[in-house]
């Protein structure tokens, strides 16, 4: 891989190890471009601005400014940015993954999340220096504070993966990473029912102890799970969209609307509808106090 892939400007380039170049480096996508990573790197994804689409074997997957998600080596990610977004991304061979053992305390694991501005400003700086200076030697010098910075966002998972089976300290984040890969593939397929049966295939599991693991650790099995994504989904398209109800129920999994009906009020304590009339408000109120205080300032001169 080249010292930093960008893909910008409806550019489309490939994040892909050929002809024996290094496959560890910095990847950004902004204004329309978009980067396809191959199924040789672990990548992790941070929006700084703007929106995202993420495309990968785990399903679909919206990132937001603030957020950042984290893909294993086969999922061969494609990501796609708006007009005004900017999106910083890192690739890692399995190399660089064992190298991440001897100088960090946890790996990296495929999952989401959302990081502060102090975080996000750090790692933009960080991720600055890696561009500027191609990684050096089999320690990965360049990337060490990066990826130490990236195992910090992911502190939260240390209570998780303490609470999974397993004797040793390698069996239980084993236990975990498969299990947080099936979580994320619940959140991008939020659009269908999943299966059991697919989740277990996912992380080689049987049925039986993958519902068991998965409640253990999450506090909800994963038909509670699955149920309770998919109606935050159809909540975000009712607030960000103009699709109709019918369509929004359709879009997040459900056969009718009279199901949809009665699972949304069950969740939200109202109707689809009321509660996109809630939100529009909500924005319009939003809208005109900030109108207010930008007349205020001009009219004062501050």
């Amino acid at each position: 891989m080249e010292q930093t892939l960008w893909g910008d400007r409806g550019q489309v380039v490939r994040a892909d190890a050929a002809d024996g170049q290094d496959p560890n480096g910095c990847i950004a996508v902004s204004r329309l471009g978009a980067v396809q990573a191959g199924a040789d790197v672990f990548t992790v994804w941070v929006q700084l601005r703007g929106t995202s689409w993420v495309e990968a074997k785990e399903g679909r997957f919206r990132l937001r400014r603030g957020h950042w998600i984290a893909l294993e080596r086969d999922s061969k990610p494609l990501v796609q940015s708006d007009r005004y977004g900017l999106c910083l991304g890192v690739a890692l061979s399995a190399d660089a993954l064992r190298a991440m053992a001897r100088f960090a305390d946890s790996p990296l694991y495929a999952g989401r999340g959302w990081l502060s501005r102090r975080d996000a400003l750090t790692l933009l700086r960080l991720w600055r220096a890696v561009s500027r200076h191609a990684p050096q030697g089999p320690d990965f010098l360049a990337l060490r504070p990066l990826l130490l910075h990236m195992v910090a966002i992911q502190q939260e998972f240390s209570d998780y993966i303490q609470r999974c089976p397993g004797r040793s300290r390698s069996r239980k984040r084993q236990v975990f990473g498969r299990l947080q890969r099936a979580r994320l593939y619940l959140e991008g397929n939020c659009d269908r029912v999943v299966r059991i049966s697919e989740l277990a295939e996912l992380t080689s599991f049987s049925s039986w102890y993958f519902s068991r693991t998965f409640y253990s650790l999450y506090d909800e099995s994963p038909q509670a799970a699955a149920a309770r994504m998919r109606l935050e989904h159809a909540a975000e398209l009712l607030r960000n969209t103009s699709m109709m109800v019918g369509e929004v129920a359709a879009a997040s999994g459900f056969d009718n609307c009279c199901s949809f009906a009665r699972a949304f009020r069950a969740r939200f304590g109202t109707s689809a509808s009321r509660y996109r009339m809630a939100s529009t408000a909500s924005r319009t109120d939003s809208a005109k106090s900030s109108a207010l205080v930008r007349k205020a300032a001009v009219k004062t001169g501050t």
